[in-house]
């Protein structure tokens, strides 16, 4: 049978719906906790008098600006950031058949900062809060564009090379964003040092506005691809024989995940791992159909992030751990895992 008919233990239905209660309890648990602990009853009072429900019962008007204005959003954005990253891994691996792939190891997200970086120093703004949307992913197309081209090696994409190309992208990105912050006045090198490490906490509802058609764009695209990639998974030989035009499909996977890293980045800044730890986790339980691991791809990755970032801003309060730190430690013990298995199935790095 052939990988993308193979099944999962479990019902994608059941998952599904495991998901998606964690994701709601998730959501009502980052409503709730934090330096200002609030009730149950103020975080549904506070979301039905926005929506003009409600409105002449008695309210904490602290407890209903805490929830709607700071942390309302922050959850949101996490939610969009999970299922982007989380997204852009799942197509990354089906489209390049490698279990490594991902937007933070490639050099994606790091070359979308760079440009990021860019914009936020030298304030240029040609297309008003566009902008940096648009710098973040003309940064990212092209970091995605040149390790792409740079992996390439007798029609076939090297997974040695990959990883190397994105070490050096990364290492030039943190090169490019350290000589941008040197010259970068003090609220500038704030948002840098901010977005380096990865943080939700600069979160507003105009961000969540500005994120939110790009990564349903990115998303829908993404879905629109699940057959596509799991011929592509294959191999390109088995992909070009039932006509697929590879190298096309691929270039549209690069725009779409540059699309959806650049939708992360722009409001969180590099936070690694997700991309490569959700599929794998999903793939474990449903199979790699795509059309099955790309939508719980955007549960989980939504639940990992929202998780994390509760973590992120309670383990030590009342000051705050960066997002990026987090999901790396949780991470990186699965990228070493992963490079372990891809060496002892192959025999070598060749």
């Amino acid at each position: 049978m052939n990988a993308a008919g193979r099944r999962g233990a479990f019902d994608p239905r059941l998952v599904a719906g495991i998901l998606l209660l964690m994701l709601i309890g998730a959501v009502v648990l980052s409503a709730l906790i934090g330096a200002y602990r609030v009730s149950v009853g103020d975080v549904f009072g506070a979301v039905l008098r926005r929506i003009g429900i409600g409105s002449d019962v008695a309210s904490d008007s602290v407890a209903d600006e805490l929830v709607w204005v700071i942390r309302f959003p922050r959850i949101v954005l996490g939610v969009l950031v999970g299922a982007c990253l989380a997204t852009a891994g799942a197509v990354m691996q089906g489209a390049f058949a490698n279990p490594l792939s991902e937007p933070g190891i490639v050099g994606v997200s790091s070359g979308a900062m760079a440009f990021a970086a860019l914009q936020i120093v030298t304030g240029f703004s040609p297309f008003g809060i566009w902008t940096l949307p648009v710098a973040a992913f003309i940064g990212g197309l092209l970091a995605v564009a040149v390790v792409y081209a740079t992996a390439r090696h007798d029609g076939r994409t090297e997974v040695l090379t990959l990883v190397l190309m994105g070490i050096a992208i990364n290492a030039l990105a943190g090169a490019a964003i350290g000589l941008l912050a040197y010259l970068s006045d003090d609220a500038s090198l704030r948002s840098l040092t901010s977005w380096t490490l990865g943080s939700l906490s600069q979160s507003t509802w105009e961000k969540v506005w500005l994120v939110a058609p790009t990564t349903l764009v990115g998303l829908l695209a993404a879905m629109s691809m699940s057959r596509t990639l799991d011929l592509l998974s294959l191999g390109d030989r088995a992909a070009r024989h039932v006509g697929v035009d590879v190298e096309r499909a691929r270039i549209k996977v690069l725009v779409v995940v540059a699309i959806m890293a650049a939708s992360a980045v722009s409001v969180s800044g590099i936070v690694l791992f997700v991309g490569l730890l959700v599929p794998h986790v999903v793939r474990l339980f449903v199979g790699p159909g795509h059309r099955h691991v790309l939508p719980l791809s955007v549960l989980f990755g939504s639940v990992v992030v929202s998780i994390a970032d509760l973590l992120a801003r309670t383990m030590v309060e009342p000051a705050e751990l960066p997002l990026g730190v987090l999901t790396s430690l949780l991470g990186a013990p699965v990228f070493i895992w992963q490079l372990r298995r891809l060496r002892s199935r192959h025999g070598g790095w060749a």
